[in-house]
């Protein structure tokens, strides 16, 4: 039972670490498009702050991933490895979907706010 626990951990590890790296890979990439529009004329305020989104991004997904680590694997079946790992690897890109969305829509509003305040410059 402890060897498929050790197996499973060994195999959702790799996998909840990779998919945070993609995910935030792409997203910051792009996501520096927004930032350079939202800190216009600022090119290396856009990206420091993008560099603190993304470390703030991997801090919360990895530390979550790490915080439902935790197994039950009260039967020593592969089935049953199988099954905690679908459930956990699933979950976790639920998770880290939402996390990307709500990264979109900060950007999204940061870029819209901007917008409103070259056209307005007086509201401010």
């Amino acid at each position: 039972m402890e060897n498929l626990t050790v197996i499973a951990y060994s195999i959702y590890l790799p996998i909840a670490i990779g998919l945070t790296y993609y995910v935030a890979y792409v997203l910051f990439k792009n996501s520096l498009v927004y930032m350079n529009d939202i800190f216009q004329g600022r090119p290396d305020v856009a990206l420091a702050t993008n560099n603190l989104f993304r470390i703030g991004f991997y801090l919360m997904n990895i530390g979550f991933a790490l915080y439902i680590l935790e197994m039950y694997l009260d039967q020593a079946k592969v089935q049953t490895l199988i099954e905690q790992l679908s459930y956990k690897i699933g979950g976790f890109s639920i998770y880290l979907g939402i996390m990307l969305f709500l990264n979109m829509f900060l950007f999204f509003r940061g870029k819209r706010i901007a917008k409103q305040r070259r056209n307005n410059p007086l509201a401010d």
